[in-house]
């Protein structure tokens, strides 16, 4: 019987984490439909199910109505909107007195379809690391028994002093660099124009605090996801800073904030043709061969490269790349 990828490649390690590489975030109910819409490629203008939508509490709900909003947020997550169960929420802040709450009404409301948890803001693990915990104990007090993948942004200078022993708590999924914040909280040091592009990849406190946190979130088995495009219309400047992240980063996912930056981020982040198609017929070969070492195109290739190989198909699937029939049949 043919052996899977993930059973012959990682031996009970645990492997990377292959999610969508768009985040799109959506803050009121009229949004968060319209996204959950947009996953579906049967609806007018349906980009189909590559990309996570997060609902927003932290910057969705209105001062007085955080109970309401993530009420909200329960129903739909638990309605037929949310067909493909790929969609997350953003809590308040630790300073934030509601964010105890937020979490008790999402867990314990909709523990079971929650993508993952966002958590914005930390200046110190010590706050990170409550709050996991305290997202752990309302799980375990409802009764669910699966992981919630945690989202921590790091966008203050405490959080990016720690950022590679943040990176090693539990349950974390993503490393999220918030662009804005940062930037604000230099005092002026870094200017304004450095929250676009080129300023946002080449002013160098910039430069080093997105390498920093691609450094610490691939060295723990964590994704690293990119800021924000603040330019709403121009789809090229979104794919360009899309492209510019992946290829001279190392992020691996984006923020969305508008429905024409999705498909613009999922086709900068996603892999190229060639590869998929060399990826697939190399995992087929190694597949056959009981995944023992083969020839492909005059090269070597092993276990090594097969785990690389493996994550370009796995991405593909995520990004809606086509990839060889056999190879589809044979590993999804």
């Amino acid at each position: 019987m043919a052996v899977h990828p993930n059973q012959a490649l990682f031996g009970g390690e645990k492997p990377f984490p292959v999610i969508p590489a768009c985040e799109h975030f959506a803050g009121s109910e009229k949004l968060i439909l319209k996204a959950l819409s947009l996953q579906d490629p049967t609806q007018v203008n349906g980009i189909g199910p590559v990309f996570d939508i997060t609902c927003d509490c932290e910057d969705g709900a209105a001062s007085g109505q955080e109970q309401v909003h993530a009420e909200m947020i329960v129903r739909v997550l638990n309605s037929p909107a949310n067909q493909y169960k790929m969609a997350g929420a953003r809590i308040h802040d630790y300073t934030h007195p509601h964010w105890k709450k937020d979490i008790e009404i999402l867990v314990g409301g909709a523990g079971e379809v929650l993508s993952y948890l966002t958590i914005p803001k930390c200046t110190d693990i010590a706050q990170a690391r409550e709050m996991i915990t305290y997202i752990q104990q309302v799980a375990k007090q409802h009764g669910i028994s699966r992981i919630i993948p945690v989202h921590i942004l790091i966008e203050t200078h405490g959080a990016l002093r720690q950022v590679h022993e943040i990176a090693q708590l539990p349950w974390l999924q993503v490393l999220d660099f918030g662009l804005m914040d940062f930037v604000s909280a230099h005092h002026g040091a870094i200017p304004a124009s450095a929250m676009r592009s080129p300023g946002q990849f080449e002013h160098r406190l910039l430069a080093r605090a997105k390498a920093e946190v691609v450094s610490a979130a691939l060295a723990n088995g964590v994704v690293p996801a990119h800021n924000v495009t603040l330019d709403l219309k121009n789809v090229e400047v979104t794919y360009s800073d899309a492209a510019r992240a992946r290829n001279e980063f190392g992020f691996m996912r984006m923020w969305s904030i508008y429905p024409t930056q999705i498909q613009a981020i999922v086709d900068a982040m996603k892999p190229n043709y060639d590869e998929v198609n060399d990826a697939a017929n190399i995992l087929l070969a190694a597949q056959a061969a009981d995944w023992g070492p083969i020839q492909y195109a005059g090269e070597l290739h092993d276990r090594a490269t097969y785990r690389y190989f493996w994550e370009v198909l796995q991405k593909a699937k995520q990004t809606g790349v086509t990839m060889p029939a056999d190879a589809e049949h044979a590993f999804f």
